[in-house]
């Protein structure tokens, strides 16, 4: 049941598009301007290529590209989006963004379409988003703003608020004034509410805090989303490896990135991209089966090894029963484990022990929970088919394979991390179908040792 609050946003975008189609620009534009940005990207996501078309016509480039600020959209339909506007129109809304959102816009084109784009744009507006674009994706550089405010350190509050209400409006944030010395090096931060409450006269450097916390140009960009979680900024400074101020980083651009990322961690366990959009079945397909024939021979590889088992099977059949049992139970511990490393990896919490502690401590991890599980099904299956040999033969073999599974799903995100690659990658498929190789060995070896036992 829809909430008031959603039944008259929809009344509202039934409204406006009534008013776009008849061509009511003035109606239009009130009620569209009473909504909410978010709303109004969202009510301009919703209209056909024509509809969008003749929004164009209604809306300034600036009114424009306030909207795109917050629209979040895949590559495929922002460059849609582009070429249906005329190349001057697009160049003017770009200059109007925000340097750093201009920039991730920019990115999802071809270097034909940027260069087209940079041409037509007034000469200040290119020279700053050209000084973004050369650095590399997913550091701090390439989500950084340059539209912030700057004090120097010997000027009064008086000089600092004048300064700051001329450019405030052009400033994507103004709770944090960041200073700077005459080399444009950092030298300390103040709050606006100090501005605020202290006397005009006083001087910034007997009011700043001079233990500015930055991160640099080239930081991973989960770096720098870990230092504003860790120290609950709105924004931090990015500086060259010289200390001078290049931008700021602010926390709408960390929510990006956290969801990007977790996205794609999310991606690399589950073995595909969880955030395609495609309704085209066979590009869907395209993507996905590469992991899928991979897998597939790692399966395959499974198989054969049970089938150098078949003469055991023949002889004790009641083997076959606890196969998917083993391998199942084996392969869920070793996605926990995975999923477990992974974030660890991710957060790089400072408290965490050193490499081989912690493999270590997945290793008792697995002993403990495979020793669980393993007597709990030792007691389970000794009643259930009046055989205690077989059911030790079971209880061991599911303790040794949660133990390896453990094992695996921490150590291999774990080294391929030490060797500079995502951990992520190291997916849930792959670690189960690893796991059931494992537990296969496993079983049928411990299960000859001691066939004359329950036999």
């Amino acid at each position: 049941m829809l909430s008031d609050n959603q039944t008259t946003i929809e009344e509202q975008y039934a409204q406006l598009l009534q008013d776009l189609q008849a061509d009511h620009l003035n109606e239009f534009r009130e009620l569209f301007f009473d909504l909410h940005i978010y709303e109004q990207g969202q009510f301009y996501l919703s209209l056909s290529e024509g509809e969008r078309q003749r929004l164009y016509t209604y809306l300034s480039p600036k009114e424009m590209a306030d909207m795109f600020d917050v629209i979040e959209e895949d590559e495929e339909d922002v460059e849609e989006y582009l070429t249906e506007m005329k190349p001057s129109y697009v160049a003017d809304m770009l200059a109007e963004m925000y340097t750093d959102n201009a920039v991730d816009t920019l990115n999802q084109l071809d270097k034909t379409s940027k260069a087209k784009y940079l041409s037509l744009m007034n000469p200040e507006s290119a020279r700053e988003i050209k000084e973004l674009l050369h650095y590399e994706d997913e550091t701090a550089g390439s989500i950084m703003t340059t539209e912030y405010v700057s004090i120097v350190a010997n000027q009064t509050v008086r000089s600092a608020m004048y300064l700051l209400k001329n450019e405030a409006k052009a400033a994507e944030t103004i709770y944090y004034v960041f200073v700077v010395d005459q080399e444009n090096v950092l030298v300390g931060v103040i709050s606006l509410r100090d501005l605020i409450i202290n006397d005009d006269d006083v001087m910034i450097a007997d009011l700043m805090s001079e233990r500015v916390i930055s991160v640099k140009v080239g930081d991973d960009q989960e770096d720098v989303a870990r230092t504003i979680r860790d120290y609950d900024f709105l924004a931090v400074p990015v500086t060259d490896y010289e200390d001078h101020l290049l931008g700021i980083v602010t926390v709408d651009d960390i929510i990006d990135v956290i969801d990007d990322e977790a996205a794609s961690d999310y991606s690399g366990l589950a073995g595909v991209d969880v955030e395609e959009s495609s309704e085209n079945p066979f590009k869907a397909a395209s993507k996905r089966l590469p992991w899928l024939i991979t897998l597939l021979f790692l399966g395959m590889s499974t198989a054969t090894l049970i089938g150098r088992y078949e003469e055991m099977v023949s002889e004790a059949s009641i083997l076959a029963v606890f196969i998917s049992l083993i391998t199942g139970t084996a392969g869920n511990a070793g996605t926990q484990s995975l999923a477990v490393a992974v974030r660890r990896l991710a957060v790089k919490d400072d408290k965490d022990s050193g490499f081989f502690s912690l493999i270590l401590s997945e290793v008792l991890t697995g002993l403990i929970t495979g020793l669980v599980t393993g007597v709990t099904i030792f007691i389970v299956v000794g009643i259930w088919q009046r055989n205690f040999p077989l059911g030790f033969v079971i209880g061991m073999a599911m303790i040794c394979a949660i133990t390896v599974a453990n094992l695996a799903g921490s150590l291999i995100p774990m080294l391929m991390d030490k060797l500079g690659f995502d951990p992520a990658v190291a997916s849930g498929p792959f670690i189960t179908t690893l796991s059931d190789l494992t537990s296969v060995l496993i079983y049928f070896n411990i299960a000859s040792l001691f066939m004359q036992y329950f036999i």
